[in-house]
């Protein structure tokens, strides 16, 4: 076994962030098994493509014999499991590459994972791990007076993404207490930083504001969630890998619960100040409310002091300074922005937005 990591997912948006932190670190070598779906882009790993390193592999962890060979050939001591779909709106309009990916992939991996971890030495298996990266929104909604979600907080997924992640989680859960593999499950709050795809909310917002479209914002915009950002996550993850306790779960949050619309609002006085030359300032007349989504959860939060108490990792950003970073990165890299802004992806938003419009109001 090698001091090497095979990580799924790792050209999208946290797999890739991830994949340049680790290497950044000088924390060993990693294998990236990626589909190349619509989400995932090789750019956002350029700077790393050519260390010897790094290894990619363009492929589908449904596809068993594949992992299998990874596996064998490249003998990593852990895996590291960000591969997912994971839009919300884009499970309500096709669910099934959700349950695919989402379940059957992450059975594919855990059974391969098991077969491989039965080749490796007693102390080569002490060591191994299997990291499963979900999401809170596998917990439901919480009123807005309710207590934060925490590891022991029931499952009551309300979106076809949020069934399609707890039941990966549950399958990660099984795994660990039927066959003994070691397994580590973290569930994290909303990301945000560079090389998000623009389909989520703030590269959303920013890509229409510099464009002068509008920023369609769901129903009333008080729908709330804690905003973590996407290197802290990253973080967060190499630390659990490192010090985290088999079978059990940890939540990372940012500790910043915003409503859409402050976060919007925020972000166009952000746009304000550093475009100010822009004819379409200020950018928060660009604000629509549109018909809200089926199922829309009304509030997310984490609890994180499992994580803090336990292994020490705490946000380093707050959401004002990561909000900047990540605006600031999307103005001086409008390149990756048009690489992954393609036709597809237009009829995607004109799809998903253009039969909301019987509630659209301005908002000034």
């Amino acid at each position: 076994m090698t001091n090497g990591i095979l990580v799924t997912g790792g050209a999208g948006f946290i797999g890739g962030n991830f994949v340049l932190h680790w290497l950044g670190e000088e924390l060993g070598p990693v294998v990236n098994l990626d589909k190349l779906t619509y989400a995932g882009n090789l750019q956002t790993l350029v700077t790393v493509q050519h260390r010897p390193d790094y290894t990619f592999v363009q492929g589908d962890i449904c596809d068993g014999e594949l992992v299998s060979r990874l596996l064998a050939e490249h003998k990593p001591r852990a895996i590291v499991h960000f591969a997912a779909e994971s839009h919300v709106d884009r499970s309500i309009l096709g669910p099934e590459a959700f349950l695919k990916t989402n379940i059957d992939g992450t059975f594919t991996l855990l059974q391969a994972a098991r077969a491989y971890m039965a080749t490796l030495s007693e102390e080569e298996q002490k060591e191994f791990r299997f990291l499963h990266v979900s999401t809170d929104e596998v917990y439901g909604t919480l009123e807005p007076n309710d207590p934060a979600f925490a590891e022991t907080t029931a499952y009551a997924p309300n979106s076809p993404y949020a069934a399609s992640k707890a039941a990966s989680d549950f399958l990660a859960r099984a795994w660990v207490h039927t066959y003994k593999l070691p397994v580590l499950v973290t569930n994290c709050s909303n990301n945000y930083g560079p090389y998000q795809f623009p389909e989520k909310l703030i590269p959303l917002m920013i890509t229409h504001a510099l464009a002068g479209k509008p920023l369609p914002i769901y129903g009333d915009g008080m729908q709330v969630r804690d905003w973590l950002f996407v290197v802290d996550h990253c973080k967060a993850i190499a630390a659990v890998l490192a010090k985290g306790r088999i079978g059990e779960t940890y939540n990372v949050g940012g500790c910043n619960q915003r409503s859409n619309r402050e976060v919007v609002e925020t972000l166009c006085s952000l746009l304000d100040e550093l475009v100010p030359d822009s004819k379409y300032k200020p950018h928060a007349q660009l604000i629509t409310s549109v018909k809200d989504r089926p199922g829309h959860d009304r509030r997310y939060a984490i609890d994180a002091y499992k994580i803090e108490s336990e292994i020490g990792w705490t946000p380093e950003e707050s959401f004002e300074t990561g909000l900047r970073k990540t605006v600031e990165w999307y103005l001086t890299n409008k390149a990756w922005v048009d690489g992954v802004t393609s036709g597809s992806y237009q009829q995607w938003v004109t799809q998903n937005y253009s039969g909301r419009n019987d509630r659209t109001e301005v908002v000034k």
